[in-house]
């Protein structure tokens, strides 16, 4: 895999990231974008911006675990709730509105679209494939590529989606950080691009 270099961190110490993606070709490495340009790519629209949840201390849920009990759940730390806010603030100051905000079932997923945006549509498709019989199977990525294309449809609006790691390696075959967002839109031929990672420190 090609590695791709950072954009130097604003006072902020935002990083933004960019990269193209072609389903199944690896990751090809492009310049780094400023901070501008995520944010013209979100207004543009025709996009989704996928995030893996903020941080959550912990591998993997705890055997017993039940979605809709947050107390069974890996939840938000203090840093991740943190990490959340700062993520709403960094829309917020470029006035930049999400058309949806879809999040998956488990707790950590909820709360940090909560806290970075509004409460969020719960999609199971979004949910994670490790841990759920009701959010694992090959017609759950389906419906995501489904659902990606119809919003790749719609300039100059674009979706929040918050999710888990696995599931963004599946979509867009990228591994991610904690809060890390995958700017997605799919292709004229079908494939899933991603053109742009953002990283609020």
């Amino acid at each position: 895999m090609t590695a791709i270099s950072p954009a130097p961190k604003s006072p902020a110490r935002r990083r933004l990231l960019a990269a193209g993606l072609g389903m199944g070709m690896g990751i090809g490495a492009v310049p780094a974008q400023a901070d501008g340009d995520v944010q013209a790519l979100l207004q543009a629209g025709g996009v989704v911006i996928a995030f893996r949840h903020a941080t959550a201390p912990g591998t993997f849920d705890p055997p017993q675990f039940r979605l809709g009990d947050c107390s069974t759940q890996r939840n938000l730390s203090e840093a991740g709730k943190a990490q959340a806010q700062r993520m709403g603030e960094w829309f917020a100051q470029r006035q930049l509105q999400p058309a949806q905000v879809k999040s998956s079932p488990w707790c950590r997923c909820i709360d940090t679209a909560a806290l970075a945006f509004r409460p969020p549509q719960v999609w199971p498709a979004l949910g994670s494939p490790h841990g759920a019989p009701e959010t694992t199977g090959a017609g759950h990525l389906r419906e995501l590529r489904d659902a990606l294309q119809r919003a790749s449809q719609r300039p100059g609006q674009f979706e929040v989606w918050v999710t888990h790691m696995f599931v963004l390696q599946d979509l867009a075959e990228a591994h991610t950080q904690s809060e890390e967002g995958l700017v997605l839109q799919t292709q004229a031929s079908g494939t899933t691009r991603l053109l742009a990672r953002l990283l609020i420190a």
